[in-house]
């Protein structure tokens, strides 16, 4: 009888995920990473300021195989630490990964995610610079995430708003939080078109961060921004316990991506947990000078990217979240300890 083949060890693993990453088309070099995988540690030179983010995705906490399949994985961990820097205004050069891998997990699917890395890196042109691979109870893909600006000023933060900014949303938001109800819920997915069914489920397997539309505004002049990763609501409170103000927003004015109201009255929960407080939709809310709305607007435009004003900053603290009748809504969302 022969023997069943062998699993690689680390260094061959390690090895065939570079050759998988390179496969995907994901670039080897920047302009601040001059040295990559393959050594001891990645060299890079400055380029202006820096802008470095670190963020997992947990098996059990933020995917579950299936639905998601591995190239999904390594898809999301890389999309979800580049939106960080799109909430910056940086534009991203480099990133940094470590894969725990449980027992029983091929190297097969360790390949397939980082196929799943590599196809984000290439359609941003971000450098896999390096990266740790390493046993664990669970599977999880932690990402370090590097951008690079000009000058430190031409990033934005958190705490730029002022009262009187309007605040405005790119996108269409509660596709992920759908598209998690489809995918765990097959007799609910019936009910829909196929076509949006299939948008929705891809809102929550393959996010997209905002990459360019983060620049476009960091350069229309955007005074605030941060990204939808736990719900609009939630994320708003951020935004404002930051700047200090507070943020009005408009339910009616949210805008919402198809198929969402239709999940929410299938499911029996109001559609306004899945728009506001559903989270994982990985578009930027923004704060603008009035005067700067329409060349923001038009800015994104080129980019295809829709930019919808959804309220405005006072003086005062927290959220306000209000349907057209006036009645208050929870802004609460995602909170990743809970």
């Amino acid at each position: 009888m022969s023997e069943p083949p062998r699993e690689p060890g680390e260094f061959e693993l390690v090895a065939a995920i570079r050759d998988r990453l390179r496969a995907a088309g994901a670039p080897e070099r920047s302009s601040s990473a001059i040295l990559g995988s393959g050594d001891d540690a990645a060299i890079s030179v400055d380029v202006g300021a820096r802008a470095t983010s670190v963020d997992a995705v947990v098996e059990g906490v933020h995917f579950r195989v299936p639905p998601f399949d591995h190239e999904q994985v390594g898809r999301k961990a890389l999309a979800a630490a580049l939106s960080d820097l799109a909430a910056m205004g940086a534009e991203a050069s480099e990133a940094y990964v470590q894969l725990g891998v449980p027992a029983g997990l091929a190297a097969e699917d360790c390949l397939r995610i980082a196929a799943g890395l590599g196809a984000v890196a290439d359609e941003h042109g971000v450098v896999i610079a390096g990266g740790d691979l390493t046993r664990s109870a669970i599977l999880f893909c932690a990402v370090t995430a590097v951008g690079n600006a000009e000058t430190p000023e031409a990033l934005v933060r958190r705490s730029g708003a002022r009262p009187g900014d309007a605040v405005a949303v790119t996108g269409e938001l509660g596709g992920a939080a759908a598209g998690l109800v489809v995918l765990e819920h097959a007799e609910i997915a019936a009910e829909l078109e196929p076509r949006v069914a299939e948008e929705l489920r891809l809102r929550q397997l393959e996010p997209q961060p905002r990459l360019e539309a983060g620049l476009a505004l960091a350069g229309a002049g955007a005074r605030a921004m941060i990204d939808i990763s736990d719900g609009i609501g939630a994320d708003a409170g951020h935004l404002a316990a930051a700047s200090d103000a507070r943020l009005e927003l408009e339910l009616d004015l949210l805008p919402v991506q198809a198929g969402v109201e239709a999940v929410a009255g299938l499911a029996g929960e109001p559609a306004s947990k899945l728009i506001a407080a559903g989270g994982e939709d990985y578009e930027l809310l923004v704060t603008l000078a009035p005067d700067r709305v329409e060349a923001a607007t038009d800015a994104l435009a080129r980019l295809g990217v829709a930019l919808t004003v959804i309220g405005k900053v006072t003086a005062g603290a927290g959220v306000g979240l209000r349907s057209g009748d006036g009645a208050a809504i929870d802004p609460s969302g995602f909170d990743q300890l809970d």
